[in-house]
């Protein structure tokens, strides 16, 4: 049995939707601090904000984030990224998004529910919609993804994964793309690669 589509396993958080400059000002608040002496440009974790000082550190801050300010629902989508995913839908590629947005334990329903509405609101197309920490599983030709870890994990496994810039992963090796548009042109590489030929 052939394969009817070509499965692109996309990340959302700091891939397609701006993480990172949506839960900056949340950080702020949370910690009491005026926002801009927050950098913009972080390490994973985050260390460079003090969170780790704060009581009850990230995992306090996101269900802070998620159940009081609503962080999935208002986050800004990446430029271009909307739009890029339509145009690849369009072309037949699969959209299966893969967020480990349930790492925080006793609100995973509004988290959940936040994502549903975040993409349907942003017209960002999906078949699939896994909330998991092992990307792997889910089986895609290729994946876009931000997270350090994640890619080292996805290249390990012999998982063609593109490299979506941010502060976080500057220090890994390519094919990366530095926006959606870059983006968009290696996933249509890679689909040309995967089309059997006529």
């Amino acid at each position: 049995m052939t394969q009817e589509s070509f499965v692109l396993g996309v990340d959302l958080d700091g891939t397609v939707a701006d993480f990172y400059g949506g839960l900056r000002p949340i950080a702020a608040e949370w910690l009491g601090v005026d926002v801009d002496t927050l950098p913009t440009d972080v390490s994973w974790d985050m260390p460079e904000w003090g969170l780790a000082q704060s009581p009850g550190g990230y995992p306090d801050l996101h269900k802070f984030a998620v159940t009081q300010r609503d962080l999935f629902r208002v986050l800004r989508p990446l430029p271009g990224a909307p739009m890029a995913l339509r145009r690849l839908s369009k072309a037949g590629v699969r959209i299966r998004i893969i967020t480990h947005r349930l790492i925080v334990k006793d609100f995973h329903q509004l988290a959940v529910q936040q994502t549903i509405e975040w993409l349907d609101s942003h017209g960002v197309p999906y078949s699939d919609l896994c909330f998991m920490g092992d990307k792997g599983a889910v089986g895609a030709d290729l994946y876009i993804e931000d997270a350090p870890g994640n890619v080292e994990r996805l290249r390990a496994e012999g998982l063609s994964t593109i490299v979506f810039t941010n502060s976080t992963n500057r220090h890994l090796v390519g094919p990366r793309a530095d926006n959606w548009e870059q983006a968009y042109s290696l996933v249509l590489t890679e689909l040309e690669r995967w089309m059997p030929a006529p």
